[in-house]
């Protein structure tokens, strides 16, 4: 979780802290959202299951469908 906060941080010009929050609280939302499997993912990827690239390439398509329907997409 510390490399996304960090990316949230350089690319908006956020704090760390504020960064931290905003990441927590997109989390938390996905999380109530996906399927308990897919947010058991999202938990494991978050606590160090591997960097960014290990979500595309265990569940970036899943993630994709599920994400399009959350918001409104064909998913």
């Amino acid at each position: 979780m510390d490399e996304l906060i960090n990316i949230v941080a350089q690319k908006t010009g956020f704090s760390q802290d504020d960064s931290r929050k905003a990441v927590e609280a997109v989390v938390s939302a996905l999380k109530a959202k996906l399927p308990a499997p897919m947010a058991a993912h999202l938990e494991s990827f978050l606590s160090g299951g591997g960097g960014l690239g290990a979500l595309e390439g265990q569940a970036g398509e899943m993630l994709k469908g599920k994400l399009g329907g959350l918001f409104g997409g064909n998913g």
